[in-house]
């Protein structure tokens, strides 16, 4: 969802020079300046907290959504698989509509889409409108996933790194907060997990507001660079805005990009396997349904402090791979406490499976570092994310499955597991120092 921050770093030598948001603005008056700067910093930490809470208030109220709807545990699992899928299909629309009508538009429509469906999905009455309703908050997701590197590369090009640091932190307490905070809230809304679930569409009505004075603003540069200058996902400018070709790189020529796609896509199948089941897995150990919303919550709020240290280690190393070990490690010690001691290590296993879940900072870094030029960190960006949201979609669906079939967590934890193997195996081969464009080249 961030990786396109990287292809923004640099630009091929066949494209023209294009101005930044932030080079424009220089043209308003200070005042203005400093006040449209204001609220796109505010729209970016609004819309970071609500990328994620459709997800994990879920999970942490996902037994009683399963009773209210009558609901298979194999529906729970494609329930858990539809996140990774709608990523993968609607993010792809995001630069189309942004050329079209202007990121600000797109990530202004996104809020308004995932307040919609959040509040739509409890009071759906099944099975298959609870679904649509989370498909269209996830749809919301998908396109400010893309958009938000791109706003912030406009607006900031020379802060990107604290601007990015700023957007992980927020996206971070936004997954945490809804993990933690969703239970005790529905019970003190009347133990509905209806009202528990809807809660969440406020939090998005109120990141649409920022939005609008800067979509209103046709004249600023967010929307006249966006409406005029076609660029692909990540915005860097496409070839048509060059006036010619880009350079031929042919992407799954390289081992290395095909090494990275199914690190991402293993990596993001750990996180939303977490996401939509840990908290089930603490429950039906006796813990407590506030506890386990609690240890949700600290696996996933990990993330804060380590999407700091964990992209700068792996640029002062020439091979990122002892990072991707030590990562699967975590991963592997946590499953097996989840498997032998639930209950009675459950904060250390939420802890080390934090831990583990921070290998999506490390390929976002990596996908950086295995690309010379901005046209080859573009397209090993989609590449990586494309094909690993796709490759992560059949493992929430498959615990379900497990879970529903054994009667137990023995299997679904095994294969959590069994998945870290391959993982880490990826991992070292993603993370040797060498680039994509020197594989392409040599294989043609």
């Amino acid at each position: 969802m961030m990786a396109g921050m990287t292809g923004e770093e640099t630009r091929t030598a066949m494209s023209p020079p294009i101005r930044s948001s932030a080079q424009d603005a220089e043209l308003q008056p200070p005042a203005m300046r400093a006040w449209m700067t204001r609220v796109v910093i505010i729209g970016i930490v609004l819309t970071a907290l609500n990328l994620r809470p459709a997800i994990t208030s879920l999970g942490a109220l996902l037994e009683e959504v399963r009773d209210g709807l009558g609901m298979s545990g194999s529906f729970a699992g494609l329930l858990t698989s539809v996140p990774p899928l709608c990523f993968a299909v609607f993010g792809v629309m995001a630069p189309r509509l942004a050329r079209r009508f202007g990121p600000a538009a797109v990530v202004c429509a996104g809020m308004v889409a995932i307040a919609a469906g959040l509040a739509i999905r409890p009071f759906a009455g099944n099975t298959a409108g609870f679904l649509v309703a989370s498909a269209l908050a996830l749809m919301g997701i998908a396109v400010s996933n893309v958009l938000m590197p791109v706003i912030v590369k406009r607006w900031f090009p020379d802060r990107v790194g604290s601007m990015t640091g700023l957007y992980s932190m927020a996206l971070a307490l936004g997954t945490a907060a809804a993990a933690a905070v969703t239970v005790p809230m529905t019970r003190a809304l009347g133990g509905s997990w209806h009202a528990g679930l809807a809660v969440w569409a406020g939090l998005a009505a109120v990141a649409v507001l920022p939005w609008i004075p800067l979509v209103r603003a046709r004249g600023t540069a967010l929307s006249r660079d966006a409406a005029s200058t076609p660029a692909s996902a990540h915005g860097v400018p496409s070839a048509s805005a060059a006036g010619q070709e880009p350079s031929a790189l042919r992407i799954t020529r390289s081992r290395t990009a095909w090494a990275l796609a199914v690190f991402f896509g293993l990596q993001a199948t750990a996180a939303y396997i977490t996401m939509g089941w840990m908290a089930q897995i603490f429950r039906d150990a006796g813990v407590p349904a506030g506890t386990a919303g609690l240890l949700l919550a600290v696996t996933m709020v990990m993330g804060v402090p380590l999407a700091f240290v964990i992209p700068r280690l792996a640029t002062r190393l020439p091979h990122q791979g002892p990072i991707v070990v030590a990562l699967g490690v975590c991963g592997l010690v946590g499953y097996a406490g989840l498997y032998l001691a639930p209950a009675g290590g459950a904060w250390a296993w939420a802890l080390l499976l934090g831990i583990a879940n921070c290998a999506f900072p490390l390929a976002l870094t990596m996908v950086g570092m295995r690309a010379r030029t901005g046209a080859g960190v573009a397209q090993l960006s989609a590449f990586a994310q494309s094909t690993g949201y796709l490759i992560s979609i059949p493992g929430p669906l498959l615990v379900g499955v497990l879970y529903q079939h054994s009667g137990g967590w023995g299997l679904p934890i095994a294969l959590m597991a069994g998945l870290m193997i391959p993982q880490i195996v990826v991992g070292i081969l993603a993370g040797r120092d060498r680039t994509v464009e020197d594989e392409a080249a040599r294989r043609r």
